[in-house]
């Protein structure tokens, strides 16, 4: 079964009750940047990324990155 990266900012910015403009300001990467990420169309992440988006919301990769597979979906 194929398997995909989900990934939870979505989840996180409501659970720490915090807006995407206000966490593209703290950890310095354009809002443009963090859409694509939060819809999970983004095709690589750098570890300095991982870590800003992580001390920010106070989580750990796991919590923001997780795996999951993939359904198949019959025609």
């Amino acid at each position: 079964m194929a398997k995909a990266i989900k990934v939870n900012l979505d989840l996180l910015l409501v659970q720490k009750k915090k807006k995407l403009k206000d966490l593209s300001e703290e950890v310095g990467i354009t809002m443009a940047n963090l859409s694509t990420l939060k819809r999970g169309k983004g095709k690589a992440i750098r570890f300095s990324t991982l870590l800003a988006l992580c001390e920010a919301l106070d989580c750990t990769p796991g919590d923001l990155l997780e795996l999951e597979e993939l359904t198949q979906q019959s025609n």
